[in-house]
């Protein structure tokens, strides 16, 4: 009794932390200009629910794709995408020459696009000592062989010249964006692994004076005379970027180059399939439903049952606070599997107190029957929770083998509902019974409140 006592408190707190986490104002304020800056906590909403954007993608060469080329580039493009703040996006493989992009929320459509089917094939290419009449170096349009007459900036003389490739992205570890203190000119930074390291730093002091153009895809955006050599393989990469630019080149220089060259297919913005008014709807079935739940459990189960009922209420409030902080995705079918772990949750409680009842009703005192309720109820719940999280991996590992990204924020949101439901069942409902049933001593005049 005095350890449930003491429990009181904790869980209490935790219930209100919940409550107040999964509340539409679970907002902080951070910085000196509080009113404006602020910390929220969102709920993130599937492509079904909120929207966004849909992209196919096919293979752009003629020849017979690699299987595992193909799994590679869609495991680039779901990096990608996440580094654009995209929460679990659908990226799967179609046949042996498409992959399938939905984004969820994605309100830049052209940005998107670009970044996903970008092959970000990096290239530090060597132009030599090229300079216009006037002595100004001119930056050219050039792939890896020779530049095109027609493109602008053509360099007078160059079209029978090969310039040679010193490193590709390969050898790049890491790149960020950052900006000028002086002049705000955003650039993206990059560090490159230790053997691109040493090829750099040998190049650059070879080679000072000349032009080493950075090519992005065939096209040059930077390039910079080496002024002197450039030791532990860091650098930058300068050109006309606003920071949505910048930022998409370091993410697909962080993640890397697409070892397939994609096309765009098809690319079309997706409305939510609900609809503001079905969202409603589908809320307020919910609470109808919970409320259906609660009263059975308080016209059965009378005290214990209100006491079930507060559990199942903090079980509901963490459940949702844990899909904002993690965050979850939330789609029709991952709203499905938190509905149906609460089943799970009930269930619990009915098997505690059905043992419980058994109990009074052979004369035990009320401390006793609680805790013979919850210690031979306790095989039964854990069984039953173990062999559904048990489901929910093989659910997951399936969702995440084959791209079928409802089954998996379907298997999540079981199972993160099941471990709370757990919770609750164990620390929150047998908190409640013994800050309450506990202090009665007897159930002689009690028959009333226990349903007995």
């Amino acid at each position: 009794m005095e350890r449930y006592q003491r429990w009181i408190f904790p869980v209490l707190l935790l219930f209100a932390l919940g409550a107040w986490l999964a509340s539409p104002w679970s907002q902080i304020p951070i910085g000196a200009d509080a009113e404006t800056r602020r910390f929220g906590i969102d709920v993130h909403q599937g492509l079904d629910l909120q929207g966004g954007l849909q992209v196919l993608l096919e293979a752009d060469t003629d020849e017979d794709i690699d299987p595992d080329k193909l799994q590679t580039a869609k495991q680039i493009i779901e990096s990608r995408v996440n580094g654009l703040g995209v929460a679990e996006p659908l990226v799967q493989t179609q046949g042996d020459r498409r992959i399938l992009v939905e984004l969820p929320g994605v309100a830049n459509v052209d940005d998107a696009v670009a970044l996903v089917q970008q092959t970000a094939l990096l290239e530090f290419v060597n132009l030599g000592r090229q300079s216009a009449p006037d002595g100004t170096i001119i930056a050219t349009d050039i792939n890896k062989q020779t530049p095109s007459a027609e493109e602008e900036g053509y360099l007078p003389g160059l079209s029978d010249q090969v310039f040679a490739t010193i490193l590709t992205g390969e050898a790049i570890e890491n790149a960020s964006v950052g900006s000028d203190q002086f002049t705000n000119d955003i650039f993206v930074a990059f560090q490159m692994n230790d053997e691109g390291a040493a090829t750099f730093e040998d190049y650059t002091r070879n080679n000072i004076g000349s032009v080493l153009a950075i090519v992005l895809d065939g096209k040059t955006v930077s390039a910079p005379v080496i002024q002197s050599a450039i030791p532990g393989g860091t650098g930058t990469i300068t050109g006309q970027f606003d920071l949505e630019e910048a930022n998409n080149l370091a993410v697909a220089l962080r993640y890397g180059s697409l070892p397939v060259p994609l096309k765009v297919v098809n690319s079309r913005s997706v409305g939510a399939t609900l609809g503001q008014d079905a969202v409603d709807s589908s809320i307020l079935a919910g609470l109808i439903g919970f409320a259906a739940v609660a009263l059975f459990m308080i016209f059965y189960y009378r005290l214990p049952g209100g006491v079930a009922v507060l559990a199942l209420t903090m079980y509901a409030t963490l459940s949702f606070a844990l899909f904002k902080l993690i965050p979850v995705t939330l789609t029709l079918p991952g709203i499905a599997g938190f509905i149906l772990s609460l089943g799970v949750a009930v269930d619990g409680n009915i098997l505690i107190f059905e043992r419980m009842k058994e109990e009074l009703r052979d004369g035990r005192r009320m401390v006793n029957a609680l805790r013979l309720g919850f210690d031979r109820a306790w095989p039964s719940i854990r069984d039953s929770n173990v062999s559904t999280l048990i489901t929910c991996a093989i659910l997951f590992y399936f969702g995440n083998s084959f791209g079928a990204s409802i089954v998996k924020g379907f298997a999540i949101t079981l199972a993160i509902g099941v471990a709370v439901g757990l919770f609750s069942t164990l620390v929150a409902t047998r908190t409640f019974l013994y800050n309450t049933l506990g202090r009665m001593e007897s159930t002689d005049d009690k028959q009333g409140l226990l349903g007995l």
